[in-house]
């Protein structure tokens, strides 16, 4: 597959990459996608919900009321969960909710997201670029002429470029990330991806082993 390398004015070049079948053609795997993305999401949680049950409630341990007699159910403590202000049953507690995937299963997760996107014409090569220093107007301008301007997109460079990044992190539809920390979940969450020219020999090389 054969994709033309646009400027970051977003004029054609006139120069053409081929783009590696090992990577952006295969056919695509639903279900290592869902366990990559589901391994990303996990990844996210924070995990530290928490409740109080019955032995951590402040409150007197007196028995409230006499054990026979009543007509009503016996009530050894007001910290019980069936009272109001009492401990919680089975409450959640502090877990890591993270999980490991084989790394073969991770590359060809990513492998079939980029497919996806290959195949939906949502790819596009730049030229690699950068900025003087971070501004997020000339940003903006970048991903004007690309027209990207109104949708989701994902910019992959070769190296971690501090000036880019910087001047994306205010645009909220616009994510930067480097080659090495290219995720399934960012890539299917695009609208388009946008790679740089020179980081396109990283990615095949990276998820063609």
């Amino acid at each position: 597959m054969k994709v033309a390398v646009l400027d970051i004015t977003g004029k054609d070049t006139g120069r053409k990459v081929e783009l590696s079948n090992e990577v952006f053609g295969i056919e695509p795997n639903d279900h290592a996608i869902y366990l990559d993305v589901k391994q990303y999401l996990a990844n996210q949680r924070q995990g530290t919900h928490k409740s109080k049950e019955r032995g951590e409630i402040t409150g007197s341990t007196r028995k409230i009321k006499k054990q026979k007699g009543t007509g009503t159910a016996r009530a050894g403590s007001i910290k019980s969960p069936v009272f109001r202000g009492g401990g919680r049953i089975f409450g959640p507690r502090p877990r890591n909710y993270s999980f490991k995937l084989n790394k073969n299963l991770k590359r060809l997760a990513r492998k079939s997201a980029l497919s996806i996107q290959a195949k939906d014409s949502n790819l596009v090569v730049v030229e690699d670029f950068n900025f003087e220093t971070p501004k997020t107007k000339e940003f903006a301008k970048v991903l004007k002429a690309l027209e990207l301007d109104t949708k989701k997109s994902l910019f992959v460079l070769g190296a971690e470029n501090k000036n880019v990044y910087l001047s994306s992190r205010n645009l909220k539809n616009s994510k930067v990330v480097s080659a090495t920390g290219l995720n399934t979940y960012n890539v299917l969450n695009a609208g388009k991806v946008v790679i740089a020219e020179s980081t396109l020999e990283g990615i095949e090389s990276n998820l063609s082993k």
